[in-house]
């Protein structure tokens, strides 16, 4: 028997058969068979099918196997794990933000990576006009961001931070609606949110976080492990302060 409330939601989405294999990574004919025949998924395929049609999983299938803890939903949230921030393509960043429609939250110490790239400032310029864009940072003088460059190994994060300060600076006035804050907060990871996705950077302990392991997530409704991260965030920029003209000349 055909599912044909899947093959509802796939026109009403606008979307193929194709085109929904390819966004979830499976091969057409599979998604063909869940049309068709019937065929129930895996349930990490319900999660990211109803996902991508931006629908609830039990609109799609009646299985028994849709009615998941809170554990098997969080791992469906998961889009993949990179061992290391530095194998992460050099593209996802910009691109995420990008394809922004609502929010771009970057939670970091220093983030010198995404500061230094022209590309990336060039995204949240175009992006403030239409999209709300929160930049948290380091506060260079406190203990938090001393102790961090001392667990990486150096003691020059303060340093990165107000680097990156440096390169934002033409943003403070040109893009007003930017929102830059610096937190005292001991971070142990660093969270960068577009919309419902986001990457996190681990932080460990005795090695830089260019070489720690990265999430990439995809928030699905009913799971938590997205939304623990995203609360994270919040917490921190309600406890965090403006940028001042001293944090930008050290002065």
């Amino acid at each position: 028997m055909s599912n044909e409330r899947l093959r509802s939601a796939l026109l009403a989405r606008g979307m193929t058969i194709q085109d929904l294999a390819e966004q979830i990574g499976v091969i057409p004919k599979t998604v063909e068979r869940w049309v068709t025949q019937g065929k129930v998924p895996y349930r990490r395929h319900q999660y990211a099918t109803a996902a991508a049609l931006c629908v609830d999983v039990t609109m799609l299938w009646d299985d028994s196997r849709t009615q998941e803890s809170a554990a098997d939903l969080s791992k469906a949230e998961i889009v993949t794990v990179y061992p290391h921030r530095h194998v992460v393509p050099t593209d996802l960043w910009r691109e995420m933000c990008e394809r922004a429609k609502e929010c771009i939250d970057i939670l970091v110490y220093a983030g010198i990576g995404l500061a230094e790239d022209p590309r990336f400032l060039s995204v949240l310029a175009a992006k403030s006009k239409s999209v709300s864009i929160r930049v948290l940072m380091g506060d260079p003088a406190s203990e938090a961001v001393i102790q961090r460059g001392i667990d990486e190994g150096h003691r020059i994060m303060d340093g990165k931070i107000r680097n990156a300060l440096v390169n934002y600076s033409p943003l403070f006035t040109s893009h007003p609606d930017i929102a830059f804050r610096l937190h005292d907060t001991v971070l142990y990871n660093s969270i960068y949110r577009v919309d419902e996705e986001m990457l996190v950077n681990t932080h460990v302990y005795g090695i830089g976080a260019y070489m720690a392991p990265v999430l990439h997530l995809r928030r699905l409704p009913g799971a938590g492990l997205f939304d623990t991260f995203a609360k994270s965030v919040q917490q921190t920029w309600e406890g965090a302060r403006p940028v001042t003209e001293h944090d930008l000349t050290g002065a």
